[in-house]
């Protein structure tokens, strides 16, 4: 089940919501694993999971975010919560990290069924990705490769925060999409094992995993254990043709290793303080077995679902006079860990902090483009590939006083440390691409909320103070080798936001909220850029950080027999940043011009009997921009779909046949769009899915996925516009069964 409710783009602070009646688990998913449970954002809450059981058995569910407890209905703004039985239900189609967004939460754009999530936009912005709150994104230099860093069978749910906020730091433009992990909640010890197979039905398109964990909790500790791997082949389209691979690393060809590893100690009177320590490893890295073959695209302005697509032949690159193998496989290593601390009463109030590390390592496939080329390395053609490498460490801290002078006031403060070192070279020849950029910030904030009988207003204000600190450098020999002077580049803003719920009786209410969000634009493509000499890094114009500003007004139902909500929303900068093609490299350039975005969500869910259950999601995004570049008006240019996705619809069955098997069948519709001010026109589609859930008994549960269940051919969406090795046609049907049995 999804549950959509509305959360101001402030309480992305807040730690749990309570969910009325209505949103409660109903016991449908015969898979569900009972040794593992619900994780605070930071990991803080030491309750978290008691409150969780607790609340179910009231008809409630727990929504886990981080900092602070409050009730769903007394905040405004807009959270999608995928719960536990949605993410099993993802997996029994896909593996895809980002395929359950794009199933289930209004305005998230279309999955690329790859590493890269260029083009996956949250209504219409680049989103923050967290894993249990820490930032996993690099906003200083954006690879869109950062939303495949765990094994999704880690996951117990996600929790997706609507519009620009400032409430996790830096990136959060489009909203907010936190990743939260399993832990141990069970007395006792249990083991859970997991087995999938999937294919097309090809030789070389299978796809297998085996995966374990282990769950253990007494005398105030628990411990939650997982590890799995996963071999992918080669995929198809619905023509039987295989799908080329991706510029920016491709999920197929390739094999992933996870494990993670939590444990936490409740301790002093009632449980009231915890320590908790968590460790993850990710590793996924290209196969190399296939090498990409280019297409036949139509002519631009035509229909771009007409031509062949790129496709994938056996073979590794290799070079063909000497034979040599071109390039290492490209990879995407992720690694964190975290010690968080919460004490749930000191002084009156509740405090938590939560210290981390996080390294990513991000390799991308290799080319021989025009800007990989110099002469004074080799005469011939080079072959090279970049990676990005980030490293992380912060500290967040959270102090919440609940009935602060008077009953219903709430204040809530803290402050946020964090350093960021991020760069990209070219691994083969070991060459500075975007040098180190080092981003350190101190991040205060303030937050307050006061009930008044049905009504409920919230305020709050975030400090940016963030330097970047980057040192001389000299760009690469296609941009003229020019030596740049290393400068700081210094960010301060003050962030604001506002929200009021009224509450209207027999389950109505409305809201309005208004926040304001902060992110770095993608600082290092205009630093490896510069070509003209006598430039410095306080110089290079296009470096100045995007401030947002979210308006949004919405209204909601919740009944017994289901719910509705709808709400609009504007979101502007002054000084926004989007992504163009260079049509030289094929790669991307930055643009700095004003954007204003404006959409629509609607999402329901009906239940006519207790065994049925339906649910729909529509959204509708419109995104314009300036004509040029240091033009402020008028804004009026139409963004594609490099930043705005083509209107979506879902809808999904769910059938309870008997307690112990489920059925559902989904539907994911993305409407054709035609937009002739920026020569883009890309045609729609509409794909089925279906998954089988059986539990037999005490060997196990069996679940059966379908993918893609009539086997249409269709473009991406976003493959209908001319990117470098990009023209792919979407999965043809896949059939996927999972065994899973706990101890």
């Amino acid at each position: 089940m999804i549950y959509h409710t509305r959360l101001t783009l402030a309480a992305a602070l807040l730690s749990s919501v309570a969910l009325p009646a209505f949103a409660q688990t109903s016991g449908s998913d015969p898979a569900a694993p009972q040794a593992a449970g619900m994780a605070t954002a930071d990991g803080g809450q030491s309750n978290a999971a008691d409150r969780q059981d607790d609340a179910e058995s009231r008809g409630e569910i727990i929504v886990t975010g981080s900092r602070s407890p409050k009730s769903v209905d007394k905040i405004a703004g807009a959270v999608t919560v995928i719960t536990p039985a949605e993410v099993r239900r993802s997996l029994a189609i896909t593996e895809d990290a980002t395929a359950v967004l794009a199933r289930t939460v209004p305005g998230y754009s279309e999955s690329n069924q790859t590493m890269n999530t260029l083009g996956e936009t949250f209504r219409g912005r680049t989103a923050l990705y967290l894993f249990d709150g820490i930032p996993q994104s690099t906003p200083l230099r954006d690879g869109s490769r950062n939303a495949t860093f765990t094994d999704m069978a880690t996951i117990e749910r996600i929790e997706v925060i609507g519009g620009a906020s400032a409430a996790e730091g830096v990136g959060a433009a489009g909203g907010i999409i936190n990743y939260i992990s399993k832990r141990a909640t069970e007395p006792g010890t249990h083991f859970g094992v997991t087995a999938r197979f999937g294919t097309q039905f090809r030789d070389d398109s299978s796809q297998w995993k085996i995966g374990a964990t282990i769950a253990h909790k007494s005398d105030g500790i628990d411990i939650f254990a997982a590890g799995s791997f996963l071999s992918r082949g080669i995929t198809y389209d619905a023509n039987g043709r295989r799908i080329g691979l991706s510029a920016s690393s491709s999920l197929a060809d390739s094999k992933q290793y996870d494990a993670f590893l939590k444990i936490g100690h409740d301790f002093g009177d009632n449980g009231s303080q915890r320590i908790e320590a968590e460790a993850s490893f990710f590793y996924l890295k290209a196969n190399g077995n296939y090498h990409y073959v280019a297409g036949v695209r139509p002519p631009l302005g035509t229909d771009q679902t007409t031509g062949i697509p790129d496709t994938a032949e056996p073979g590794p690159p290799t070079d063909p006079v000497t034979g040599q193998l071109l390039f290492k496989p490209d990879f995407n290593r992720f690694q964190q860990y975290a010690l968080n601390y919460t004490n749930t009463d000191l002084l009156g109030g509740s405090v938590v902090l939560t210290g981390y590390y996080a390294k990513q390592e991000m390799r991308f496939p290799g080319d021989n483009g025009v800007d990989k080329q110099d002469p004074r390395i080799s005469t011939g053609v080079i072959f090279d590939q970049s990676e990005i490498l980030s490293k992380k460490y912060g500290l967040r801290t959270s102090d919440t006083y609940k009935d602060f002078l008077t009953k219903g006031f709430e204040l809530r403060f803290g402050i946020d440390l964090v350093h960021d070192q991020t760069q990209q070279y070219l691994a083969v020849t070991n060459r500075v691409w975007v040098p180190p950029m080092n981003y350190t910030g101190i991040e205060p904030y303030a937050q307050l909320s006061y009930d008044i009988g049905p009504v409920t207003l919230s305020g709050g204000w975030r400090h940016e103070d963030g330097r970047v600190k980057i040192a001389d450098y000299t760009t690469t020999y296609y941009r003229k080798s020019v030596f740049v002077k290393g400068g700081t580049l210094k960010y301060n803003s003050d962030l604001f936001n506002a929200g009021i719920i009224g509450r209207l009786g027999s389950g109505f209410s409305a809201f309005a909220t208004y926040s304001e969000g902060f992110s770095l634009p993608n600082v290092g493509i205009p630093l490896r850029n510069v070509s003209t000499p006598g430039n410095s890094v306080n110089s290079i114009i296009g470096l100045q950080a995007v401030v947002f500003k979210n308006k949004e007004v919405g209204f909601n139902w919740r009944g017994r027999v289901g719910n509705f909500g709808i709400s609009y929303y504007q979101s502007k900068s002054a000084d926004g940043s989007t992504y163009a093609v260079d049509p030289v490299t094929k790669d991307y350039i930055l643009n700095r011009r004003p954007i204003h975005i404006f959409g629509f969500d609607v999402n329901g869910e009906l239940r006519p009997t207790n065994d049925l259950r339906l649910n729909v999601v529509y959204s509708h995004v419109i995104g314009k921009t300036s004509a040029a570049n240091g033009v402020s008006s008028p804004v009026e240019t139409p963004l594609g779909v490099l930043n705005i996705a083509p209107d979506k619809l879902t809808a999904t069955a769910t059938w309870q046949i008997v307690p112990t098997a489920s059925l559902s069948l989904g539907s994911t519709s993305y409407f054709s769009r035609r937009l002739p001010a920026i020569n883009e026109y890309t045609k729609g589609y509409t794909l089925f899915d279906l998954t089988a859930n059986v539990k037999a008994g005490d060997v196990g549960t069996f679940s059966l996925g379908v993918e893609n269940l009539f086997n249409r051919f269709y473009f991406l969406s976003s493959s209908q516009i001319d990117i470098y090795q990009n023209y792919f046609a979407g999965r043809g049907r896949t059939m996927s069964l999972t065994f899973h049995r706990d101890f």
